[in-house]
Parts: structure tokens; C-alpha cells; sequence
């Protein structure tokens, strides 16, 4: 959980977001006591005013929602999560195969898991394409950026502590067979997909819990959400192995997934929806270096 220094300016910056409320309750629930929630957030540079002030109101919000009456507001959600479900990617898992073929490469299948639903592919790429592949982003990295709810813009913001960039979709070669290799596994058109985005963290850098999807409810969505639709999957190629920490974490399901250099781990969404539990987030990396490459798939073609 990153955050600014906590001075009065930059305490009146600190913006507390809904993954940060998301985290907090996560914690709760975890069995976490309160005094140890405010505690790592004010470690992690959180002003103490600030803090307080999250821990507060999540709390309170979550218990009146949870002492609300309970019956008809779960079968209205539950009515509007199913209206709000859609097709996504999905490999071929029938008959629990321990290997899939990924267009021109055997990839193994190390976990799956059904809700959230996550696969774990080992040898999705080779060391050499790894190593390509950050030779050709390097020269193009900048501090990564976050969606701006209310604009569909994107800024900087402190729960992201990386460098990143983005290729175009088919830019080169090598994204082109990366791109055909991922639309064969999951079975979806490539064109359905945003440009391999290429992240790298230095140790300490993280990318605290959220969700991929956009919230139809926010502002900006409308002018995302117009360029291909819903995200309905993500695939997080591993470009390299750190030497601890680093690892993607699912914190609704108690699922953490190691790094290591040429797996990739596969999510998907059928609905904008917590139902899904597809939060996510990129643990702090202990020591050495992390760099990963993501593909996220709309529901129509990505313009």
C-alpha cells in the first residue's frame, strides 16, 4: 500500500479510493484488528488524520450495509449481477488437461482454479522472448499510470509504483506472435485486446489490490468503455524471476501466484462485479527486480 509523505499538503492529496475501502475490509475480514490496519497504512506513508478517517467510514459503511435488511436487497443484486454476465475468454479445460496447445508452442497448465477463475500456464514464453521483449520496451519506459474515473483519462497515482508502457497491438513481430499465441490458448480474437502494456518494479514498488474491469457507474467509463467494450480477461506474462516477492495476489480468494519467468497467470470477468472476485494486485518486491507483461481482452475489437 503506497502513499505519499504525510505533510498537510500532501495528507489533503491522499485520495482514499475504492480499492483502498476494498483493502481495509479485506483486512477486517482476514481478522485483522484495527489498530494493526491503521498501523501499516501509516507505515506505508499514510497521514494519520487521513487514515483514521478511512478506517472509520469503510468500517461504518460496511456494517450498516451488512445490518441492512438482507434478503431482498441480496436477490436484487444477485438478479442484476446474472442480467450483467458475459461471454469471455476461456482456454480449452475440458477433461482437466495438463498441457494446451497455444497455436506454436505447448504450454503446461500448473493451476486452476474456478472462482475466481485463474489458470497458471508454465512456458508461455520462452527465455528468449522474455528477454526481447524488455530489450524492446526499456528505452521506452515512463512512471505508469492509473484510470481517472470521472475523465476515462489516465494520471499517476500512488498505488501504483511502476514504469510501464504500452505497444501498439501487432507494433512488431514478436508482439504479433505473443498476441496470436494468447488469442489460440484463451479463444478469443485477437483484435479483442488492448496493445501487451510492459511494467517494470524496483524493490519496494508494488500495485495495490484492484479490479481490471471499468465501473459502469463512474463518469469516465462511457469514453473507455467505447473503444471495445468491457475488459472481460487479463493474461500477466512473468518477463523475468525476482529474487523474492513480486508475486500476483487474488486477496478474496487467499491466492498468491509466484513470479517466475515465462509463466503467465490468466483471469477473467464475466460481469463489472466483486461477484467475480477478481481483485488483484501486485505484490511489493522484496529483492531484485520484477517485470511483467499484461494483455487485457475487450468484448469487441480494440480501437
Amino acid at each position: 500500500m503506497a502513499a505519499s509523505t504525510s505533510t498537510g499538503t500532501q495528507a489533503a492529496q491522499q485520495a482514499v479510493t475504492p480499492q483502498l475501502r476494498q483493502w481495509i475490509i479485506t483486512q477486517a475480514q482476514a481478522g485483522c484488528r484495527p489498530e494493526d490496519v491503521l498501523a501499516a497504512m501509516t507505515t506505508a506513508g499514510w497521514n494519520e488524520d487521513v487514515a483514521i478517517r478511512a478506517l472509520e467510514e469503510t468500517m461504518a459503511q460496511h456494517l450498516a450495509a451488512q445490518a441492512a435488511p438482507a434478503q431482498p436487497a441480496r436477490a436484487a443484486r444477485n438478479d442484476q449481477v446474472e442480467a450483467a454476465s458475459t461471454p469471455v475468454p476461456e482456454p480449452a479445460m475440458g477433461g482437466e488437461p495438463t498441457r494446451l496447445w497455444a497455436g506454436d508452442r505447448e504450454v503446461q497448465v500448473l493451476m486452476s482454479c474456478k472462482l475466481p477463475r485463474v489458470v497458471l500456464f508454465g512456458g508461455f514464453m520462452s527465455d528468449e522472448e522474455c528477454d526481447q521483449l524488455v530489450a524492446l520496451a526499456t528505452p521506452r519506459m515512463a512512471r505508469s499510470e492509473t484510470v481517472v474515473n470521472l475523465t476515462g483519462g489516465s494520471e499517476v497515482n500512488d498505488v501504483r509504483t511502476s514504469d510501464g508502457m504500452f505497444f501498439q497491438r501487432a507494433e512488431n513481430e514478436l508482439c504479433e506472435r505473443i498476441e496470436r499465441r494468447i488469442a489460440a490458448l484463451v479463444n478469443w480474437p485477437a483484435e479483442n485486446g488492448e496493445g501487451l502494456q510492459i511494467l517494470h518494479y524496483r524493490p519496494g514498488a508494488q500495485y495495490e489490490p484492484h479490479y481490471d474491469y471499468f465501473d459502469p457507474s463512474h463518469p469516465g467509463s462511457a469514453t473507455i468503455l467505447a473503444r471495445g467494450g468491457q475488459r472481460v480477461g487479463t493474461l500477466v506474462m512473468y518477463l523475468n524471476t525476482p529474487e523474492a516477492g513480486g508475486g500476483t495476489t487474488f486477496p478474496d480468494a487467499g491466492l498468491y501466484v509466484a513470479p517466475r519467468k515465462g509463466n503467465a497467470v490468466f483471469f477473467s470477468y464475466d460481469r463489472p462485479h466483486s461477484a467475480t472476485r477478481t481483485l488483484h494486485g501486485g505484490a511489493p518486491v522484496i529483492a531484485g527486480e520484477k517485470w511483467v507483461a499484461t494483455k487485457w481482452m475487450r468484448q469487441r475489437e480494440f480501437n
